[in-house]
């Protein structure tokens, strides 16, 4: 029998909560002055820091779709709690190579440290669904990502307010987070994953292409892993080139872009901590996808035609209520697969993400590099917003189809 919440350790819920949260607080200190970092090593233009932003994502993405199935493997095999102090460790060292990095290359090389050891997001799913009976595991990963929300209205802010004193100095206080987010998870978080639900590590399903085939075994959600995809490649139309849309349309400066993420992380945390919780009962899991994702394809959009900064917070609101989608989404995958084989399904999931993170960033960034240059046909920043818009109407048709067909 499958033991769920053990009611020895009614706080494990609120422990991965805080290690999420810190987690994310870290990274999102370090968004609104990585342009001004890339500019001061480069002395390039903001279009050129925009494509080397794309690149550092793409190498951090790309180790991570090698590493990620690994990892997944060896959560399921040896537990959650050990894979997941490794990879804040990794996180730890990365900010480090950010804050003191001499060169371009330096940051890559810390790219590349986080890429390998970075699964805390990944893990933290795995946790999740190892501690959550089934009727509870959706509104359970809505917590998650209410503590992602939570962490990018403090982690942008203070970013903003400490790039004032020097492109380094969030990286820094990030890094500092990061090993608070070490100590906290060394001495107080517990191990989810029993014994008797722990599995065999097996190299062939380390193979991050193994992992993304081994999904076919699920056929009901193959169709959802395909929107999965397309919702994430477009996310890096907002992820990837916020901050240098803001910055090249609108003249924001650190600090804005810093509060405007703040804005984001405060929406999404009411939706994923709440709103999620009334919408769900009311229109079911699938209603509640296509609401989502129809309210996200809107956000993309809007952004694009914003002529006014306020314009911005405004188009904010459907943007980051289209957040409504990816819980119900990924417990809907996650329902599909045994407790023993949770880890594995994250792994390739993360897997498909740095995918997404892989082509998404250079697209996105491509775009924006290539439609702000000065000997460009057509001067469009908005380019990426509208292949986002794209992107995410394919997944709500997509996710339409394949409910619908599954439903029948």
């Amino acid at each position: 029998m499958v033991e769920f919440m053990n009611p020895q350790r009614p706080a494990a819920l609120g422990f991965i909560f805080v290690t999420v949260l810190i987690d994310v607080i870290g990274f999102g200190v370090i968004i609104p002055v990585l342009p001004k970092l890339i500019q001061e090593l480069t002395h390039g233009s903001l279009s050129d820091a925009a494509w080397y932003g794309g690149l550092l994502m793409f190498a951090y993405s790309f180790v991570q779709f090698i590493s990620a199935p690994f990892v997944g493997g060896l959560s399921d095999r040896y537990g959650r709690r050990p894979v997941l102090l490794a990879s804040l460790f990794g996180f730890t060292l990365d900010y480090l190579f950010l804050a003191f990095a001499p060169s371009i290359f330096w940051l890559f090389v810390g790219r590349v440290v986080s890429g390998i050891m970075g699964a805390s997001f990944t893990t933290g799913y795995a946790y999740i669904a190892d501690i959550s009976p089934p009727e509870k595991r959706v509104q359970n990963f809505g917590i998650l990502g209410a503590a992602f929300g939570l962490g990018f209205i403090i982690g942008p802010v203070i970013g903003g307010s400490l790039g004032q004193f020097g492109s380094r100095a969030p990286f820094l206080a990030a890094a500092v987070l990061t090993l608070v987010n070490w100590l906290f998870g060394f001495f107080v978080l517990p191990e989810s994953l029993t014994k008797e639900n722990r599995r065999k590590f097996e190299w062939k399903k380390a193979n991050p292409i193994g992992s993304l085939i081994n999904l076919k075994r699920y056929p009901m959600i193959i169709g959802l892993v395909v929107a999965f995809f397309l919702i994430n490649t477009a996310a890096h139309a907002v992820q990837g080139t916020w901050n240098y849309y803001t910055m090249e349309k609108f003249q924001w400066n650190e600090v804005m872009v810093g509060y405007s993420l703040g804005v984001v992380g405060l929406i999404y945390a009411v939706t994923q901590g709440g709103l999620i919780r009334i919408v769900l009962p009311v229109l079911g899991q699938n209603r509640s996808i296509y609401l989502g994702l129809a309210l996200n394809t809107l956000g993309y959009a809007l952004f694009a035609l914003a002529t006014q900064s306020w314009m911005m917070f405004v188009f904010l609101i459907p943007y980051c209520l289209g957040g409504i989608a990816m819980p119900p989404l990924q417990g809907i995958m996650s329902s599909q697969v045994p407790p023993r084989e949770q880890g594995e399904l994250q792994g390739a999931l993360t897997s498909l993400m740095s995918v997404t993170a892989i082509i998404g960033p250079i697209l996105m960034t491509g775009l924006f590099s290539y439609f702000t240059a000065k000997e460009t046909p057509v001067y469009s920043p908005e380019a990426p917003l509208w292949m986002g818009t794209i992107l995410t109407a394919a997944s709500l048709w997509i996710s339409v189809g394949s409910l619908r067909k599954h439903h029948s």
